[in-house]
């Protein structure tokens, strides 16, 4: 029987998930220190790593049997890209700078078998767990499971926002924040009126359409600000910033207590 994917229906029924963005930090420990933490998902991105197929396919093989579900950050919103990420075991995908509806009803035929979709088939593979169960039942079971993000991140995008939200078979909307201010022509200017009005426009849409609004935070007050706002799927990161942030303060401890350490004369 193929898995279910909880955080899916979780946010189809109005709720909320949380999880992290992976980077560059692919320990094969991280899905289970990601589950010991709390988090319902874990998001690999290729987009800005170079990580690639294979080393994916161990990490949704990693997740396997843990109450966690793996989403993959495809590069861009091509075939190969979005079915290759579910045939090794992603049980949904994320597709940077969507920027219509067309482009949007494209994603989603990637993640579908005919006849709503163009997914090529493949059975007893990675991602209905090895098990070659009923070719028909499986189709359905992997259709309805597949979470689909579309990232708003362009002009483009958030001027057809309302369009992409509207494509059945999009599940959440996720706000690139730094792409998004630069095509606005506000880099980094995330309190410039123009990107709060953008993320306003993104909100409606989801809530118009029925489709979770979510975003990558880094910081608490981040997390806060746009939990108050109404996003009910949010990832924490970036993971190679946590660490260094985490490290940064050990070390600045470290010089600190050495320092006050005493002398051999002080011990004298």
């Amino acid at each position: 029987m193929v898995r279910d994917n909880p955080v899916k229906a979780r946010l189809a029924a109005g709720g909320t998930a949380a999880g992290a963005m992976v980077f560059d930090f692919l320990s094969p420990g991280l899905p289970q220190i990601a589950v010991n933490a709390g988090a319902d998902f874990l998001l690999y991105d290729m987009e800005h790593t170079g990580t690639g197929f294979e080393t994916l396919k161990v990490h949704a093989a990693l997740c396997r049997g843990l109450p966690i579900v793996p989403l993959v950050r495809v590069p861009r919103g091509e075939y190969a890209f979005i079915a290759r990420a579910l045939d090794i075991g992603a049980m949904g995908v994320m597709v940077p700078m969507v920027g219509s509806a067309p482009e949007a009803q494209h994603v989603v035929a990637c993640t579908r078998y005919p006849p709503a979709g163009k997914r090529g088939a493949a059975f007893g593979f990675a991602h209905d767990d090895f098990c070659g169960d009923d070719v028909g039942q499986t189709m359905r079971s992997l259709d309805a499971r597949t979470l689909v993000i579309a990232q708003i991140e362009t002009d483009e995008g958030l001027a057809n926002v309302d369009a992409i939200a509207s494509v059945p078979g999009i599940d959440a909307l996720w706000i690139g924040h730094f792409d998004l201010t630069n095509f606005l022509g506000i880099p980094g200017q995330f309190s410039h009126p123009r990107f709060i009005d953008a993320i306003e426009r993104v909100l409606e849409a989801c809530r118009k359409h029925d489709v979770a609004p979510a975003i990558l935070v880094s910081d608490d007050e981040a997390a806060r600000r746009f939990g108050d706002r109404g996003f009910r799927m949010m990832a924490h990161g970036i993971d190679q910033l946590m660490l260094q942030q985490a490290m940064r303060r050990s070390i600045a401890l470290l010089r600190e207590v050495t320092r006050r350490a005493p002398s051999n004369d002080d011990a004298a």
